[in-house]
């Protein structure tokens, strides 16, 4: 109840505006800025309240198919917790759905794209370990330094990571709070694209054009069908366990475009339903 009465008021539309974030429709995308960039990027628990309720409204607007997560400026993604508010000695406490409005997010099926220009350290590495693609300009580094300060990237860092490295560089990282390099990151798989500094954005928004011009229903079931069988070991198993998001694309009017489509050899025109 006591963090109830915290928690901030923020605006119930996507169109804001918002003290913390930038929003902006361009289609079926919607692209988010985490706009605090005289701090890094860095996260209070009113801009992780913004970035929750925008999340919210983005999975529940249908015209809405992906969405792009970046930072303002040049220099970072984001830094993490602002530390030196948490320091203040004000109120810290993170939302119900996680850092960033993401980390702690079940159920999620539409798709999220990291756009990491700059550094994204501790917690601004855990929100793009929770997005489903992360591109990053060479100027991109990678960190969880929260053993530096005496803590411990919790929310999901040390299960995410090693989920995306080979299991020796993940815990070199988390227990030594090293820094990974772009060039590094592509090679391990931790990012699917490296561009020219500046560049992340504007590849983020060819993956995102490249994903709506696919099913949005089969995206969605595909994403639900991962989800569910992520910690599944057998894929016959998982498979099993996602039966009720298979059965939602085969009834969907998207599977039924696509195959019209196929047949008479005409661009399809999706209808996410």
């Amino acid at each position: 109840a006591r963090t109830a009465a915290l928690i901030p008021s923020v605006p119930s539309t996507l169109e804001g505006p918002f003290e913390h974030c930038l929003t902006k429709r361009n289609g079926n995308v919607l692209e988010i800025t985490i706009n605090r960039p005289e701090v890094h990027n860095c996260l209070t628990p009113q801009s992780n309240y913004e970035l929750e309720r925008i999340f919210d409204l983005f999975e529940k607007d249908r015209g809405l198919w992906v969405a792009i997560l970046t930072g303002a400026g040049d220099k970072a993604f984001s830094a993490g917790n602002d530390l030196k508010y948490t320091a203040s000695g004000k109120p810290s406490w993170v939302p119900e759905k996680g850092f960033g409005g993401l980390t702690a997010r079940k159920g999620r099926i539409k798709p999220v794209i990291a756009a990491v220009n700059g550094f994204a350290y501790g917690g601004g590495l855990e929100i793009a370990l929770s997005c489903d693609v992360i591109v990053a300009d060479s100027s991109a580094k990678f960190a969880l330094p929260e053993v530096k300060s005496g803590l411990v990237a919790s929310a999901s860092g040390v299960f995410r990571l090693p989920q995306v490295l080979p299991r020796s560089i993940a815990r070199e990282m988390i227990l030594t709070g090293r820094t990974m390099e772009a060039e590094e990151a592509a090679h391990y798989g931790l990012a699917a694209h490296v561009t020219e500094a500046g560049g992340a954005l504007s590849k983020a928004r060819e993956v995102a054009e490249q994903i709506c011009a696919v099913s949005p229903s089969a995206v969605a079931g595909s994403l639900d069908m991962m989800n569910k069988g992520a910690d599944v070991v057998d894929p016959v198993d998982a498979t099993a366990q996602s039966t009720e998001a298979m059965i939602g694309v085969i009834a969907s009017q998207d599977m039924r475009i696509g195959l019209q489509a196929f047949v008479t050899k005409q661009k399809p025109r999706w209808r996410n339903q």
